[in-house]
């Protein structure tokens, strides 16, 4: 039955990441295999939600994370460059673009793929009515903050182009000290093993993590911040995950 497999899947989880939490924030970080199943657990007729719903609350979240970390990066106009991949994770960027616009920042948003869903065609769309400037290409990443919003969990092996030139011209960006944030995983690394290519993105800035930190992270010595605060109790007990408890009406919160 679905609770079965569900029971075996968690004792597995519970082995993979009893390792990795730690003790002061009481914090799971996720395998591969268990985020991609919490995302079809939480879409499922038992879960409820709707990939939409969930892409919106994550990008609500790296929005207001954005805004809370980086707020000073942005003054004056300065520029969000959000550059966004063709999967959910580019999708987060989407929605993180026009809840930044709503916050009053300066965005710029890099989309190189055709869309090719009608979720994704939407918003864009949206982002056209608030005449948010979208790109095919990299514009010089001067001044401001990139978001990397190009590759998530479930992407595997060698960045492909035109990302894997992106990543290599936001890294000799944040060399010259422009600050960089991930969004749930840096491009290029791995979900698990972390920054193994030196291809992939430098360690960012900040880190918005989704729902629960992926073992990849569990290293990451920059701002860390937590949201997708969406996860319902009985989810998280089922599977043993830890995560710390949002303040009042906040959409986020830092690990």
């Amino acid at each position: 039955s679905m609770f079965f497999r569900r029971l075996v899947l968690a004792s597995v989880f519970h082995r993979r990441v009893m390792a990795s939490q730690c003790a002061q924030q009481e914090v799971t970080y996720l395998g591969q295999q268990q985020a991609i199943q919490l995302d079809v657990d939480l879409m499922s007729e038992e879960g409820g939600y709707s990939i939409d719903q969930l892409m919106e609350l994550a990008g609500l979240s790296c929005a207001t994370a954005i805004a809370k970390q980086h707020h000073e990066d942005l003054a004056a106009g300065a520029p969000a460059t959000i550059i966004c991949g063709p999967g959910n994770n580019g999708g987060d960027g989407l929605v993180a673009a026009r809840h930044l616009w709503h916050f009053g920042y300066n965005v710029t948003v890099v989309y190189p793929r055709e869309p090719k869903t009608e979720l994704y065609k939407r918003l864009l769309t949206q982002l056209r009515q608030h005449k948010i400037e979208v790109l095919g290409e990299l514009p010089e990443l001067k001044s401001g903050v990139v978001v990397d919003a190009m590759l998530g969990f479930s992407s595997t092996g060698a960045l492909r182009e035109p990302f894997a030139t992106f990543v290599s011209k936001v890294n000799e960006a944040q060399t010259r000290g422009v600050p960089v944030v991930a969004i749930d995983v840096p491009s290029g690394w791995d979900v698990e093993g972390g920054r193994i290519s030196e291809d992939s993105l430098k360690e960012p800035t900040t880190l918005v993590s989704l729902t629960a930190p992926k073992l990849g992270v569990r290293d990451f010595k920059g701002h860390h911040w937590l949201g997708g605060r969406f996860l319902p109790p009985s989810f998280a007990e089922r599977l043993g995950i830890k995560i710390p408890t949002y303040p009042a009406a906040e959409q986020v919160v830092k690990l």
